[in-house]
């Protein structure tokens, strides 16, 4: 029996990743990439570019619920913060014109969930997704995988949840 099918998303304005997993006995790995939009065009475009790669996404894979990575500014730059922030904004506009809801999480919740340690690098990460998926190798780049780990941190919180309100 298959569950809900997760787009995951790691946004970033240059590179904006993503991933779908089906919800199972095991999470299946349904796709995975990376939307680049061009570094010369003005930051209108380049949201346009992502908020549309996305509905394309929604409309072609039809996903159930929709995952987002948000950002801890705290650690970052305040221009690399802004960026990120609009590239999230598009990807959650796109979801809501679908009428899908948007689930955010940490970057720590989503090592977390993956890799059992809220500090691991990029590589613990898509290694973890590799074998938690069942794939040959890592994924690539390594913003379709933090992806993919959204969505897999999704579906554990959906299983943790089912589980609590399963006991009360």
């Amino acid at each position: 029996m298959t569950g809900p099918l997760v787009l995951g998303v790691d946004p970033g304005l240059s590179v904006c990743g993503w991933g779908l997993v089906q919800a199972g006995a095991a999470p299946a790995f349904r796709g995975c990439g990376a939307i680049r939009p061009r570094a010369s065009e003005g930051i209108g475009r380049r949201l346009l570019r992502i908020h549309d790669a996305i509905a394309a996404l929604i409309a072609e894979h039809a996903p159930d619920e929709v995952a987002i990575e948000e950002q801890f500014v705290a650690k970052l730059d305040p221009r690399a913060a802004l960026a990120i922030g609009q590239a999230r904004a598009a990807a959650v506009l796109a979801a809501a014109r679908a009428g899908l809801e948007v689930s955010f999480y940490t970057p720590a919740a989503v090592k977390s969930a993956v890799s059992g340690y809220g500090q691991s690098d990029k590589r613990q990460v898509q290694a973890m997704v590799r074998m938690l998926l069942g794939l040959d190798a890592d994924p690539q780049p390594a913003d379709a995988a933090d992806a993919l780990a959204v969505a897999l941190t999704h579906l554990a919180n959906r299983r943790a949840a089912a589980l609590g309100a399963g006991q009360r």
